[in-house]
């Protein structure tokens, strides 16, 4: 925005990528004018964001081999991805047979529904406390789900005709979710899925 008016012009109307490819390649020359700084300025933040999206590609390729490593049943999940499954194995832990129970491991990641009945209206609301990461990887996974899982489609067309809102319907699916997914991950850890013996 503050760059000399030729400069602006040369660049006005790339895309963001061709933007960032055309800035890299840059040649600014020795610093002695306004001009000559803002092409070594953009240069070096081209050079800086390119730097750090091929860092970021190879850590999600690193973070996509590992979970299917360690939990392939949870990453063949509908709507699970790299950053979801590694959310969940984080909370998990080593092991998961700590977390007793999956009414136990949605606790954990605040999805159990809480009571907010009120007179002779029986309600529950969404659970503000628990894993905050692991709510928002639930979360997402959902989302993927309300817009392309045909079961999740039908399910929520349901409960909204039922008068759900679509807060509840959310809720709900979340606990679905972390149920699914706790199944995987004592699959994945070998254990039984019964409590502890006490």
């Amino acid at each position: 925005m503050t760059a000399p008016a030729d400069l602006r012009e040369e660049l006005a109307g790339l895309a963001d990528t061709a933007l960032l490819h055309r800035c890299a390649g840059l040649r600014p020359g020795a610093v002695t004018t306004p001009l000559a700084a803002a092409k070594h300025a953009l240069r070096a933040l081209a050079h800086r964001w390119l730097d750090l999206h091929r860092e970021v590609h190879l850590h999600d390729g690193e973070l996509d081999r590992l979970t299917q490593e360690q939990a392939p049943e949870l990453r063949a999940a509908f709507g699970v991805g790299p950053d979801t499954a590694a959310e969940l194995l984080i909370v998990a832990g080593d092991n998961p047979r700590r977390v007793h129970s999956e009414a136990a491991f949605a606790a954990l990641c605040g999805v159990a529904p809480l009571p907010a009945s009120s007179g002779q209206t029986t309600r529950h609301r969404l659970n503000r406390g628990g894993h905050r990461h692991a709510n928002a990887a639930l979360y997402r996974v959902v989302i993927v789900r309300m817009r392309w899982h045909p079961a999740t489609l039908a399910y929520t067309k349901r409960r909204l005709a039922e008068g759900k809102t679509k807060a509840e319907i959310i809720r709900c699916l979340k606990r679905y979710v972390a149920r699914e997914a706790f199944r995987h991950l004592l699959h994945r850890s070998g254990v039984d899925a019964s409590p502890p013996a006490a």
